[in-house]
């Protein structure tokens, strides 16, 4: 039989070589959290995200078992790579010229790209060994193929869930994985497989009784500790919802474009995060702190050059200038009501509506 603990040293080290920072392997179970997603959809927290309501045939959450999703898995290989970069904290930021896109999205190419890159060297690396004379099944055993699949953010799976059982870091209060010594800003890929490989311990609980993100949050969708409704975060209006952002949401957006690292920034364990030293996680220019005027005001061609391979293309160009008239609106800077009455006509009419908005706020 193979060696499931010497397999389960060898990716961890594959895994250093391949850049990542972190790796640990969880077995497939129902666990708790993941009845807890379940009940997280049917009350309608996901929003529009419909692609986390994905089912199987037999009509249960894809997601909600790994075991109905694929059936052959019993080990998940989870590996985490730091993307934090010595850049401010939006927490930090006060020009209100400029408005705010997300950490991970400054990149300088796609993360789901550069991490899968990275999760294949390893797949590699545990096929070439899984088959080796010295850990393969016996013929006798009548061994099976070895299966393994990658996913980066589009696989029918949780991966925080995976990533805590897995030992690289524990599930936060804003939802987000955490661990002791790199903080949050992390990037997950996960590897599936079908060896019975020896799993890590899960990782405590170290929030303790602080609420830092919960009480910083501006639009409240942090609703307990642990519980977040996509349908108040800024991440998911500023990324996933289409057309109008309800009224009531705007002014809590503040001047955020893309994503929100807010319950991020004010968490402990990130007041002293290192910084990254992979290169293609260094920030594109003018992308740290972008000028609100620009982002309103580009058009399509400009919107593909500049967010060629980058996350930012997921909110569309409409979804972005939307953002950005909403975050001028916010602003309090007068010196934005001719853009934004200007604007207030575009052929968008998302986006010329929120203007109106955006260029009433500054004039009550």
């Amino acid at each position: 039989m193979y060696q499931a603990t010497e397999i389960t040293s060898f990716v961890r080290k594959a895994a250093r070589e391949a850049g990542f920072d972190l790796a640990g392997v969880a077995p497939v179970r129902e666990f708790p959290e993941l009845e807890r997603f379940l009940e997280w959809v049917a009350a309608g927290r996901a929003g529009e995200m419909k692609y986390m309501e994905a089912r199987d045939q037999a009509g249960c959450l894809k997601r909600a078992s790994l075991r109905s999703a694929a059936s052959w898995a019993r080990s998940v290989i989870v590996c985490a790579i730091n993307y934090n970069t010595a850049e401010a904290y939006s927490t930090e930021v006060r020009d209100p010229q400029r408005g705010w896109i997300s950490r991970y999205a400054w990149s300088r190419e796609d993360y789901h790209e550069a991490v899968m890159r990275r999760l294949r060297a390893v797949e590699v690396k545990l096929h070439a060994i899984a088959t080796s004379t010295e850990y393969r099944v016996p013929s006798s055993e009548q061994e099976q193929e070895l299966q393994t699949r990658c996913y980066v953010d589009t696989g029918p799976i949780v991966e925080r869930v995976y990533a805590k059982y897995a030992g690289v870091g524990w599930i936060g209060k804003n939802t987000c994985i955490l661990n002791q010594k790199l903080g949050s800003w992390l990037f997950l890929g996960v590897i599936l497989t079908s060896l019975e490989l020896e799993p890590d311990l899960p990782a405590p609980d170290r929030c303790g009784s602080c609420t830092r993100c919960i009480d910083a949050c501006p639009t409240d969708a942090l609703i307990a500790p642990y519980q977040l409704d996509a349908n108040r975060c800024i991440s998911y209006l500023t990324i996933e919802k289409r057309g109008a952002i309800p009224d009531e949401m705007r002014e809590g957006m503040g001047r955020h474009v893309f994503g929100c690292d807010i319950c991020q920034d004010v968490c402990p364990w990130n007041r002293k995060a290192a910084a990254t030293q992979a290169p293609e996680f260094q920030p594109r220019k003018g992308l740290v702190n972008p000028a609100l005027e620009w982002l309103a005001e580009m058009n399509a061609g400009e919107f593909q050059e500049q967010f060629r391979g980058s996350p930012v293309r997921r909110a569309k160009l409409s979804g972005l200038r939307r953002n950005a008239v909403i975050a001028m609106g916010n602003s309090g800077d007068r010196r934005f009501l001719e853009p934004l009455r200007k604007l207030s006509h575009d052929e968008d009419a998302v986006v010329a509506e929120h203007a109106r908005w955006a260029a009433r706020k500054l004039t009550s």
